[in-house]
């Protein structure tokens, strides 16, 4: 194995990166070497690089990446899970001073991990560690979602949102989602019913769910979609953000008795408590997929480290359609995929 290894490294807020060769990381006790294959893109990452995510603590010069798909390269002592050639991914890194994935190679916290889904290539499966891992908490750890609830997912085309979907179906809901006219094809290929986001939020409950409201409503999209989210939210129901930042008017929830929880996916990356769980999330999401019921839905546009700027670009400018990828290995293309995979 070689000693060094390629890696892209921020050294100003908002500059671009360096790409450079640096020593590969020998992986600690409790620790996986990973060959990194591919990394998600995530907006966490366009904010931490531009300086503004206080909350992920990410001291310069760093290594940006919260998402991986790799290969274990060697494990650290006392690792006994995983071994050198299995596939795996999950959400690494890249914050609080931890190394992130935009590199060749990687040394992650092995309760970080989890095998690969089999039916995904590398491009395709470092989409989903960060935005499963949102929904799965919102939808399964907070708000318990069961068979034949209605449940409203705020932004259902967006990274997490189309991840919340497919789990919301999956778990026996029916989904109702919102987006913009463009979006709507890619929601209801994924099985939920479009709501416009114009649409005045008390035309759409009366309309869908004759004026009662939705059993649960995820907001992936915060600020004024979680005060719709307290509006459409029915009496005794529940109500989930993931970016819940803001100063919000707690009325009309109370009114109906109802209750609301936050997701902030980090902590355990930060703090280093309930690392496991992250696994058993991707372990969950892997027997998902595995079994038709969850699949990213990709943009079609390919990006490298030393195309990564490029990538943040197009995030911060609204224009991704589906979650970028970079491919780190050499030759890592992802294999042959479309917009979005049939679905059961």
């Amino acid at each position: 194995m070689t000693k060094t290894m390629k890696a892209a490294i921020l050294e100003m807020y908002g500059k671009p990166f360096r790409i450079t060769d640096i020593p590969v990381p020998v992986p600690g006790p409790g620790e996986v070497l990973v060959r990194v294959a591919a990394s998600g893109v995530n907006p966490l990452d366009t904010k931490i690089h531009a300086g503004a995510a206080e909350h992920a603590r990410h001291p310069l010069p760093a290594i940006l990446g919260i998402d991986l798909a790799g290969t274990v390269e060697a494990v650290g002592s006392a690792v006994t899970d995983f071994r050198p050639g299995d596939e795996v991914y999950g959400m690494a890194g890249g914050v609080g001073g931890l190394q992130g994935t935009l590199a060749e190679y990687v040394a992650v916290d092995a309760d970080l991990l989890a095998v690969k889904p089999a039916n995904l290539s590398m491009h395709e499966a470092a989409a989903l560690p960060a935005v499963v891992i949102t929904a799965w908490e919102g939808l399964v750890d907070r708000m318990a979602v069961g068979a034949g609830e209605t449940v409203l997912i705020q932004g259902g085309a967006g990274g997490v949102g189309h991840v919340a979907v497919q789990l919301a179906r999956a778990f026996g809901a029916e989904v109702f989602a919102t987006g913009s006219p463009h979006s709507r094809a890619i929601i209801e290929r994924l099985g939920g019913t479009f709501i416009d986001r114009t649409e005045p939020v008390s035309d759409y409950v009366l309309r869908l769910t004759g004026g009662r409201g939705f059993d649960r409503v995820y907001d992936t999209v915060g600020g004024a979609a979680l005060d719709a989210s307290f509006q459409a939210v029915r009496r005794f129901g529940h109500v989930v953000s993931c970016l819940g930042w803001g100063t919000h008017a707690l009325s009309s929830l109370s009114f109906k008795e109802a209750t609301y929880s936050g997701v902030f996916i980090l902590r355990p990356l930060l703090s280093g408590d309930g690392r496991r769980h992250h696994r058993e999330i991707l372990d969950h999401a892997t027997q998902k997929v595995e079994a038709g019921w969850l699949t990213p839905v990709l943009d079609e546009r390919r990006f490298t480290l030393n195309t990564a700027c490029d990538a943040y670009r197009v995030i911060k400018e609204g224009m991704a359609r589906g979650k970028l990828v970079l491919d780190i290995a050499s030759g890592e293309h992802g294999g042959e995929q479309t917009a979005v995979r049939p679905l059961r």
